[in-house]
């Protein structure tokens, strides 16, 4: 087959675990003839959950790419996790595709994450279609469905196909607007009526094409391809399918609607990238354009290592031509690598190939100096070259980690830093204060992942208990200090003299050095050295031993001697300017505030909601996403949830389930700050 940029197509899989989107990729791949049928996820035999724990747990871990052909065209096909816990390995997807399809299980209906991937989609500029999978289930009821999500993402979410023969079959109302490929009526609405709403809505977007129905009262499939792609691209015109990866019902139409209804990479909106200045200033927005005879800029979108194969980098190429051999800069990185094989990926499976285009997604291998987000471009000059921020959650649930076997500890930090390398939402943070090293991910359900897969692909096995919570400082208000460092030791002194000013930001803003001095009060070169002084502060507190934020430092004057100011003196008269500023600028302790997201039986509500108003939560709203559940939004401390999983457990039998991000640092109330003081003091006293 002609390698083409046109017969491209990049789909995103996401939406709520549970959906089908691993049955749903192993059907079209089965139903393209790139794979034998019988693969399932039941029986972890699927070409998306190759990992063991996969196949295991029976759900998505991270995102699997699986590039197949069909109809001469090649299609990306990229199948992401469903749980909210998993996110750092759905959301880098959407960087890679031009459409993510959102799938809905026709039997749970709109859940939790359905809205949050459709604005995430919106907010990425991509196009979005929604298949509604599962429609073989019982008790399902597709048109009012199809009528609910209209009712929550809009009149633009139209049926491309129809439920028929008791949702045995689809029935097409784009392709044959007759309605005569369908053999038999529709379980609901008619073909013709749907194929007139879909016009309707596509013709709005195209002054001429509208005349000309109107006119005419019809118009071709070929003359609705280029105001379909625009309304598409527009956000005009959500498409909805109907599937099931079961039954097979609507597979093959899904395939049709991806070759020749989505947009190839010329055709989508183009990803944002931006520049840098190396010499500081504002990043300013830069287009890919997806022409192989321009240099290279490629996005770094997945990074994988194995124990045994090593890293394996999967990136999407935006603008030029990648061949193997292709001398590739990394990043801001000033020496190039060679990229020595690219492969195409089906799962765990890798085919060598011999180019990538705009709009291929490809793999290279062994190249350690490649890390997630990076930019991979042929020319030093597009050093400075970055892709717009992926809006990731922050981790915000944490575990204290120790290794169980003596001697263990080094090898334990290297796989955690392999497991930082692969996940953008997790972390690892030494608290020195309390002298535990504590992994931070968005649920328990990721850190439980991340604790297996040590222990059954790397042999290693933690201890683990809840880490101490990351409470922060601040100011609530303005004051001024100063600090005279004066020392005599025979020779020549030490003198430096600062006066500064704090003021507080606000609330996560970090913190802020300004250098107002006139004059030469102090010199220009003992400047870094006040503010390494003050910095030296930020990371021990003030109050109770937490790092300080949200804090605009001010120098403002000062004073130094010809022979005896020395960097020392002012690195020591900056932090205790800072301390007696601090002193009497009303210091508070902060502690974090996290978004809840809970599902549990309608029937529980009062036991959940009365659970999280004993801890300090405040319910934000409420939603039935299906008859006899609800899904409660709330804000609550994270100092207060610790006990939160076991409890949601015993209250809903162990149907509930729930989610947490990072929402922002709310000042502690006066009793939780006195009992962190008190406790801060022996600490202190004993140093």
């Amino acid at each position: 087959m002609a390698h083409s940029i046109k017969r491209i197509r990049t789909l995103a899989l996401v939406g709520q675990a549970g959906c089908g989107k691993t049955s749903l990729a192993e059907a079209l791949l089965v139903k393209s003839g790139s794979v034998p049928p019988g693969g399932s996820v039941e029986r972890g035999s699927t070409v998306c959950d190759y990992h063991p724990l996969e196949k295991q747990l029976q759900h998505s871990l991270k995102l699997a790419v699986a590039s197949f052909e069909s109809q001469e065209t090649r299609i990306h096909l990229l199948d992401t996790p469903g749980y909210p816990d998993f996110l750092g390995h759905a959301l880098p997807a959407l960087a890679a595709v031009e459409t993510a399809a959102v799938v809905i299980n026709a039997q749970n209906g709109i859940e939790m994450m359905t809205p949050r991937f459709m604005q995430w989609a919106a907010k990425r500029g991509l196009d979005r279609l929604v298949i509604v999978n599962k429609i073989d289930a019982d008790n399902v009821d597709c048109e009012a469905l199809l009528e609910r999500i209209q009712q929550v993402f809009g009149k633009e979410c139209l049926p491309l196909n129809l439920p028929a023969g008791k949702r045995s079959r689809v029935s097409d109302c784009f392709f044959a607007p007759s309605g005569e490929a369908s053999s038999g009526e529709v379980d609901f609405s008619s073909v013709e009526e749907a194929h007139r709403k879909l016009v309707d809505q596509v013709v709005e977007v195209d002054e001429k094409l509208m005349e000309s129905y109107l006119e005419k009262g019809e118009v071709t499939p070929e003359e609705l391809h280029e105001p379909l792609e625009r309304a598409l691209r527009e956000g005009h015109l959500i498409p909805v399918v109907f599937t099931s990866a079961k039954t097979g019902a609507g597979i093959a139409e899904l395939l049709e609607v991806i070759v020749k209804l989505l947009p190839n990479p010329a055709e989508g909106n183009p990803p944002a990238y931006i520049t840098i200045p190396a010499a500081g200033g504002e990043p300013a927005d830069l287009q890919p354009v997806p022409d192989p005879g321009r240099h290279v800029l490629a996005h770094v979108f997945k990074i994988e290592i194995d124990p045994y194969i090593g890293r394996l980098a999967v990136f999407r190429v935006h603008q030029g031509r990648v061949t193997p051999g292709t001398q590739l800069y990394i990043g801001d990185g000033r020496k190039p690598v060679k990229a020595g094989h690219l492969f195409l990926l089906k799962g765990k499976q890798q085919t060598e190939v011999s180019e990538g285009l705009p709009g291929d997604i490809l793999a290279v291998a062994k190249i350690d100096e490649i890390q997630f987000d990076h930019i991979l471009h042929d020319s030093a000059s597009d050093a400075q070259v970055h892709a717009r921020p992926l809006e990731l959650p922050v981790p915000v649930f944490g575990l204290a980690v120790q290794s169980k076997k003596r001697g263990d500890e080094q090898k334990v930090s290297d796989v955690l830093h392999k497991i930082i390398a692969e996940d953008p939402c997790f972390r690892i943070e030494h608290n020195a204060q309390a002298n535990e090293t504590v992994m931070r991910g968005l649920g328990e359900i990721h850190l439980k992942a991340v604790l297996e897969k040590m222990s059954s692909q790397y042999k290693l096995d933690l201890d683990t208990r809840p880490p101490s919570i990351a409470y922060r400082e601040t100011i609530a208000a303005r004051a001024d200090g100063h600090s005279r460092h004066k020392k005599q030791t025979g020779g020549a002194g030490q003198f430096g003299e600062v006066f500064l000013k704090v003021e507080p930001l606000p609330r996560g803003k970090g913190f802020e050095f300004v250098d107002s001095v006139k004059g030469g009060s102090i010199p220009n070169q003992f400047i870094p050295a006040v503010e390494k002084g003050v910095r030296g502060v930020l990371q021990t507190g003030y109050l109770a031993g937490y790092p300080l934020q949200d804090v605009r430092v001010t120098v403002y004057d000062g004073k130094h001697h010809a022979v005896d100011s020395k960097e020392v003196a002012f690195v020591s008269a900056g932090r205790k300017a800072f301390l007696d500023a601090l002193g009497k600028a009303r210091p508070i302790v902060l502690e974090p505030i996290v978004n809840v997201q809970i599902t549990a039986p309608e029937t529980k509500m009062g036991d959940v909601a009365g659970e999280l108003s004993g801890h300090r939560g405040h319910i934000k709203g409420s939603d039935a996403p299906r008859p006899g559940t609800v899904q409660i939004s709330a804000q609550a401390p994270l100092s207060e949830l610790e006990h939160f999983p076991a409890r949601l457990k015993s209250l809903t039998a162990g149907h509930g389930s729930y989610s947490m991000e990072f929402s922002h640092y709310e000042p502690a109330p006066p009793q939780l700050t006195q009992k962190l003081v008190a406790a801060h003091r022996p600490a202190v006293q004993e140093d």
